[in-house]
């Protein structure tokens, strides 16, 4: 396996994919080679991090009562009444 020279889809610069860091993606099960240098994985990584705790904290809940234990307890998007809601423990207990 020989160093891989990549074109960045955000900025064109084009980067090194080294033989270790493709040995850690193979590693890691990782299927696709990196589209992005490092600076801009970088920055892509910070700006999803920053949205992603804006979001939350402004994310609208509604108040919905467990179709299994009778709880109440709050989700993020419109409950449909034909359908049942369930909370966070016992939605988790049916999924597994």
């Amino acid at each position: 396996m020989a160093d891989k020279s990549i074109t960045c889809k955000d900025c064109s610069l084009v980067f090194v994919f080294t033989e270790a860091e493709q040995a850690m993606y193979k590693e890691k099960g990782f299927d696709n080679e990196p589209h992005r240098c490092p600076d801009c994985r970088a920055t892509k990584k910070l700006s999803r991090g920053n949205n992603r705790g804006n979001e939350r904290a402004d994310r609208e809940m509604f108040p919905v009562i467990c179709a299994e234990c009778g709880k109440e307890t709050t989700v993020p998007f419109k409950p449909n009444i034909e359908k049942p809601v369930y909370c966070k423990d016992c939605y988790q207990s049916r999924s597994r």
